[in-house]
């Protein structure tokens, strides 16, 4: 009788521990480089509710933006759990990174690289299109602990008005560079500085599932720039956009501490499960 319990047991739970093990979380954030210019905005005084807001979210992974090394540091010496990777738009650690933190109790980083988003994505620090500062993607190459294999790709894209036409390259190189591997799940995290309504937008979504809008469950302002203001920012800039999974929630994240926010644009979190074959 015991035996046949205990078996009864393992069938209800190994297919509900199989599901949990095939979903992740994973958040996009501008976290705002370290200017003096931001005042009582400035990262000292906000880098704490930044990592609070990390790590009530809980996300498995964190594609970043405006990120410097001494904040990932920083995060990761607050949030032991989560270790990060990546180099700055130079190709060095001086700058501003497209850092990519994980959980390394959950996830296992088999792989890493970069290119940047020129006519020579393999030369470091390269400009091309017209906009004034090096534009790069870093990604990693993940193992779940159920043994799935994904990549996620990290990118933050040219701010100027006019620099439309270069968000669009940027784009098409990222789809190919994404269509052109070995097929498994993929996972694009930005600040694209365009709205949804872009050829930006268009370009990646041929290929792409956008979370936001095809998550069974949304909340939250849009997620995108609002200045340390808060309220409703007036373009989607900031996506999560994905291949070989289902987007089961999106949410972006208000919270604020005595009328502070942790960064001028707000984090978006997405829940995603594995698509079955």
């Amino acid at each position: 009788m015991i035996a046949r319990l205990l078996l009864l047991f393992a069938m209800v739970v190994a297919p509900l521990a199989s599901a949990a093990a095939e979903t992740l979380t994973v958040m996009t954030y501008n976290v705002r480089y370290p200017s003096p210019d931001d005042g009582a905005d400035r990262w000292e005084n906000r880098r704490d509710l930044l990592g609070d807001t990390i790590r009530k979210s809980a996300p498995d992974l964190i594609g970043t933006q405006e990120l410097f090394q001494s904040q990932g540091d920083y995060i990761t010496a607050k949030l032991p759990r989560y270790s990060w990777f990546g180099i700055d738009r130079r190709g060095g650690h001086d700058d501003e990174h497209m850092g990519i933190f994980y959980r390394s109790d959950r996830l296992k980083l088999i792989e890493q690289g970069n290119f940047w988003l020129s006519d020579t994505p393999e030369v470091v620090g390269s400009i091309s299109w017209g906009h004034p500062l090096p534009r790069m993607v870093n990604w990693g190459l993940f193992e779940t602990r159920s043994g799935r294999r994904f990549r996620l790709y990290n990118t933050h894209f040219p701010y100027r008005g006019e620099d439309e036409a270069a968000r669009t390259k940027a784009a098409r190189l990222i789809a190919e560079r994404i269509s052109a591997d070995d097929g498994i799940p993929a996972i694009l995290t930005g600040d694209f500085n365009t709205g949804d309504d872009s050829e930006a937008h268009r370009t990646l979504t041929e290929t792409l599932s956008d979370s936001w809008t095809t998550a069974k469950r949304r909340s939250g302002p849009t997620p995108g720039y609002h200045g340390f203001n808060g309220g409703e920012p007036d373009r989607r800039i900031d996506w999560i956009l994905s291949r070989g999974f289902d987007a089961i929630s999106a949410r972006s994240i208000d919270a604020a501490l005595g009328g502070h926010y942790p960064s001028d644009h707000y984090p978006l979190v997405t829940k995603l499960r594995f698509a079955k074959p």
